[in-house]
């Protein structure tokens, strides 16, 4: 995309076109946009006492050392979660933060196994979660997509009832996914429920190459037929695996703070992504759980151009433009939605 005559930015025109630019989010977990004022709120609303004294004491607790240090805060947090209302709420609250970065459209995550596991029924839960997303349609012109993650720290078995509980809900639901613990739980423990999605033609992501090796990716993609990869930054260990991404044009959904917050890079200043963009990746950028890792979507755009400074105009458009090409939105909105794109960068005519 280097070829393409862009107007000429200053670094701050860049950045003011970065915030105002139409974009997609592919890579956040509903869970994880809780923020510790809305928790305390609906901690109080259902009578759960929380181990936190208030909002303050609870985001001094967000120092992790690694992805478990934090599961462990996120799966706690996540008890708050019991009624339709409080589903909704939580996804209305993102959104509404979501529509001031100029996301159009979302494809979000939900652990159905972290409520359902509580007691939560699985109608609370995927109807709190509709409406939000149809509301959001509606009033501030988001396309909402979920995708239901299974947990890879729980069995396989688990993972195949979650998926028979979440059938009454098909129409609501627009792939699956695989998140949690990656150490130690590679994808192919989960084979039969990825094939078993698809055969109901759900699209099929998968979390691997965070803390995992590029084997998990290797994985993802040859025994879950993962579309899409979550993460993934670790490819850059495999020099052929970076080339069959780029040739296939497999989607990254990189999360930058997210990776400087559980420490896989020590800064943002360290981060492969300019790696990745010149070896021709379709990689996307995306705020993972912007409650818990410092920052909504623009902000992970924002503070990774302004800690690489070699990441550039050129960059920034391509990086917006392969979250629409990396969605699973309807071929008329991408064609939308790119022309916007265009437009927001000085290149419609």
């Amino acid at each position: 995309m280097s070829a393409l005559d862009f107007p000429a930015f200053s670094r701050a025109d860049l950045l003011d076109v970065l915030r105002r630019a139409p974009k997609a989010e592919l890579h956040m977990h509903i869970e994880g946009s809780l923020e510790p004022d809305l928790m305390f709120k609906l901690a109080q609303r259902n009578g759960i006492a929380l181990r936190h004294a208030n909002v303050e004491a609870l985001r001094a607790a967000y120092r992790f050392e690694d992805l478990q240090s934090f599961l462990d805060i996120y799966y706690a947090g996540a008890a708050v979660l019991l009624t339709e209302a409080d589903f909704f709420d939580m996804a209305w609250a993102y959104l509404e933060r979501a529509a001031a970065d100029n996301i159009v459209h979302a494809e979000l995550f939900f652990d159905p196994q972290t409520h359902t596991s509580r007691g939560v029924s699985m109608q609370d839960l995927m109807q709190g979660l509709h409406r939000a997303g149809v509301k959001a349609g509606q009033e501030l012109g988001i396309n909402v997509q979920w995708i239901l993650c299974f947990l890879r720290h729980l069995s396989e078995a688990d993972a195949l009832a979650t998926l028979r509980q979440a059938l009454p809900y098909r129409e609501l639901i627009s792939g699956v996914g695989l998140d949690s613990s990656e150490r130690d739980n590679p994808p192919d423990k989960f084979i039969r429920v990825f094939q078993q999605a698809g055969e109901l033609g759900l699209r099929r992501v998968a979390h691997a190459g965070e803390e995992g090796p590029p084997s998990y990716i290797w994985s993802a993609l040859r025994d879950l037929d993962a579309e899409r990869l979550d993460h993934g930054v670790r490819a850059a260990e495999d020099a052929e695996l970076m080339s069959y991404l780029a040739h296939e044009r497999v989607p990254l959904t990189v999360c930058p703070l997210s990776n400087v917050k559980l420490r896989v890079f020590d800064s943002l200043a360290d981060h492969n992504l300019p790696a990745l963009l010149d070896a021709g990746l379709c990689v996307t950028i995306n705020s993972d759980d912007p409650a818990y890792f410092g920052g909504y979507l623009n902000d992970n755009l924002l503070q990774t151009f302004e800690a690489l400074p070699q990441l550039g105009v050129h960059h920034a458009y391509q990086l917006i433009r392969n979250s629409f090409e990396a969605s699973f939105i309807d071929e008329a909105l991408r064609r939308r939605w790119m022309g916007e794109l265009d437009r927001a960068f000085g290149l419609a005519s």
